[in-house]
């Protein structure tokens, strides 16, 4: 039975809306939900967790080993300039994230300490059982393996093994689309159920609100260095160049998806005078590579959990984390959450992280999963703009911003 036309144009109920759903009634519930129906979600929790462990290593070689694959082919040079100036902004990103978290976050969360977050299957709300689901391989394995196989890729003639990593690919992004994505909500309910049956729950609310406000602030001042750079390599004034940017910011503040975004995007960036030879080879390509705003987000919310959890807060570990999230980030899949889910192996390998923090991170990052996104695509027209630099004398740049229509936007 097929659906009606009313049925497919009807809106659907977001991700992000379900998100903070699951969170209030979560918290709500925790304070009245007696102890054997908390139970329950308890033992979801429990599975779920031991599901997202076994699937995380997959996800690496799934996602990371197919992207090094193809950054090795096509434009050549300026495939390789682009990726390098993508892989610096983000890490940049990641550097000046860390930098602001240190210095702000332990001042600003002290006496907001709760200690090691309990994972919910752990804590007094027993599971009713209890699944382990060993994962194929650990992490860092996983990470090595996906470096030496994408490299690889590189060396070979595209074929049948190309072809597998591909499919593979597909395979892990639909298990992320169609079972891991829309079963967040559920998990993050059972998170806040516990957080709030175990009274941590006000400190997580405090927690979130500060560094919320603290990344805003944070994206602003990242837009405007990079326009600062893009107007100086075009000698345009960078804040109109921004202001020309700010359809594609508000295309992704609505869908949260840099892909979705990517035709708008490209017209802004040919109209700050990207040549649109450039415009369509960089927006796309940066569209999948260049997540900077996502880094700067999972960063700060990582720090700020290991403030409040108490974790050591190891400057040289820290350096390494942001410098391996710049490149899981390469490969993060063009889903709501994908980045998170892209990152979740190294929060737990590098930094530590249980699954009651992996979950935090989780819901932290989607409740302002759009302003990451926004800040991402508004990044790649500055990318676009060095490009042009770089790329001045070979492609001839188009008219100045405001000579020629743009439609659709």
């Amino acid at each position: 039975m097929s659906s009606s036309p009313e049925a497919l144009a009807r809106p659907r109920f977001g991700l992000l809306p379900r998100i903070a759903v699951a969170i209030v009634l979560g918290i709500l519930l925790g304070l009245v939900l007696p102890e054997a129906a908390a139970r329950v979600f308890t033992t979801f929790n429990g599975v779920f967790s031991a599901f997202l462990g076994f699937l995380i290593p997959l996800i690496i070689v799934g996602l990371v080993a197919p992207a090094i694959g193809e950054l090795g082919r096509g434009a050549g040079r300026m495939l390789a300039a682009t990726a390098g100036i993508a892989y610096l902004s983000t890490i940049l990103c990641g550097f000046f994230a860390l930098a602001v978290s240190l210095l702000l976050l332990p001042r600003l969360l002290s006496g907001s300490e709760v200690g090691p977050l309990e994972n919910p299957e752990d804590s007094a709300i027993a599971p009713f059982f209890s699944l382990e689901i060993p994962p194929v391989l650990d992490v860092m394995t996983a990470l090595v393996l996906s470096f030496c196989l994408g490299i690889g890729l590189t060396l070979v003639p595209r074929g049948a093994l190309h072809e597998s990593f591909d499919q593979f690919r597909t395979i892990v992004v639909r298990i992320i689309e169609a079972v891991i994505i829309p079963l967040l909500p559920l998990y993050i309910f059972g998170m806040f159920l516990g957080l709030t049956m175990n009274g941590q729950i006000m400190t997580v609310i405090g927690t979130f609100f500060v560094v919320v406000v603290i990344v805003l602030a944070m994206t602003l001042i990242v837009l405007l260095l990079q326009y600062a750079v893009a107007g100086a390599a075009m000698g345009r004034n960078p804040l109109r160049m921004l202001w020309t940017m700010a359809p594609a910011y508000m295309t992704a503040l609505g869908t949260s998806s840099s892909a979705a975004t990517i035709p708008v995007t490209a017209e802004c960036a040919k109209r700050n005078g990207v040549p649109e030879a450039i415009a369509d080879f960089v927006i796309p390509l940066c569209a999948t590579i260049h997540l900077a705003g996502s880094t700067l987000k999972i960063t700060t919310f990582a720090v700020a959990i290991m403030v409040v959890t108490g974790m050591p807060l190891s400057v040289p570990v820290l350096i390494g984390f942001v410098l391996m999230l710049g490149v899981v980030m390469i490969a993060a899949p063009g889903v709501p959450g994908g980045a998170i889910m892209a990152a979740a192996g190294i929060l737990s390998s590098m930094l530590g992280f249980g699954e009651a923090a992996v979950g935090l991170m989780i819901a932290s990052y989607i409740a302002i999963d759009s302003f990451g996104t926004a800040t991402n695509v508004t990044g790649d027209g500055a990318i676009a703009a060095v490009m042009t630099r770089l790329s001045r004398g070979r492609i001839d740049p188009l008219p100045a911003a405001g000579t020629h229509e743009v439609h659709g936007i």
